[in-house]
């Protein structure tokens, strides 16, 4: 009754490996010799914080005005009150003279006399690298977090399959980046954290299954057990991935410029993290040879 209702997710373990191993190669091979496209958060530049005095002047029009000025990467942000906003640009002020003034003739010419810059400051390179450095120590940090988590909540061969994934999840989404030269900046630190949350997640909700059934089901093998698990779980992980996705493509469409790159990793790395819980997490334990004894000899000790 059972085998009739289950979609036979084991039978692919093998080929979607493969790819997956294709995958981090690929990504691997990118960042090495390509590398991320640094924002300013990153790579330093300068920072204006602007008023508009006029409020029918949008955030997306003050965008479109600096990017004009061929300053690199623009970053607008609003800062505080409705009219406030923090612009920030690849470009360093101590480029040329009379730099700040330029920039404010050129908007002039462009929106009018509808602003006034309250503070200007210059993003060092020493600022950058911190920044840099915060984001990574902030991935490890939540990873490790995780690890202790599954390592006291399952069996390790458990915790080395739900970090894996976790993994499998970071450097695949990187790698896209890194092909499409899109902007890493902290929004995207941000959503790297998010997918190593939602990803850890999805793939609890599947090894709890698993551990029930090992202890219920002691006379069918753990390749089975994953795939019986898997479907047990699928309505859930469907319904979550589906909604999260309906709202990441409503942020990615609607959101505007800001919000892309953020939504766009996002919804890569909900579908790349579904794949992973099943496909990555799964077959490890199959790797490991995890079965009943393991976990009754786990749970005595």
């Amino acid at each position: 009754m059972i085998e009739k209702k289950i979609i036979p997710f084991s039978r692919f373990y093998k080929s979607f490996n493969i790819f997956s191993l294709v995958l981090i190669l690929t990504s691997v091979l990118f960042l090495i010799f390509k590398g991320l496209n640094y924002g300013v958060d990153f790579k330093g530049g300068t920072l204006i914080e602007v008023r508009i005095l006029d409020n029918t002047l949008s955030i997306s029009d003050l965008r479109k005005s600096f990017n004009n000025l061929d300053l690199g990467d623009v970053s607008v942000k609003k800062f505080g009150k409705d009219n406030d906003y923090v612009v920030k640009f690849e470009k360093k002020q101590s480029v040329e003279e009379n730099f700040i003034e330029n920039i404010k003739v050129e908007l002039v010419k462009d929106i009018g006399n509808i602003f006034e810059f309250r503070r200007v400051e210059s993003v060092g390179p020493k600022v950058s690298s911190e920044l840099l450095k915060s984001g990574v120590i902030a991935i490890g940090l939540s990873l490790g977090a995780m690890l202790i988590y599954i390592w006291i909540r399952f069996e390790w061969q458990f915790s080395v399959g739900a970090i894996a994934a976790v993994f499998h999840d970071v450097i695949i989404t990187l790698g896209f980046f890194s092909f499409l030269s899109l902007e890493i900046n902290l929004s995207i630190v941000a959503a790297v954290l998010t997918i190593v949350g939602y990803s850890m997640n999805d793939t609890v909700v599947i090894f709890d299954r698993v551990r029930e059934n090992l202890k219920k089901l002691s006379d069918i093998k753990i390749y089975e057990i994953t795939n019986i698990s898997i479907n047990e779980t699928l309505s859930r992980t469907i319904i979550t991935s589906v909604t999260t996705l309906l709202a990441l493509m409503s942020i990615f469409i609607f959101g505007g410029a800001i919000l892309k790159g953020f939504s766009f990793a996002m919804i890569l790395g909900v579908i790349v993290g579904t794949y992973s819980s099943i496909y990555i997490a799964n077959p490890i334990l199959i790797r490991l040879n995890v079965s009943q004894k393991t976990i009754l000899k786990e749970e005595k000790i």
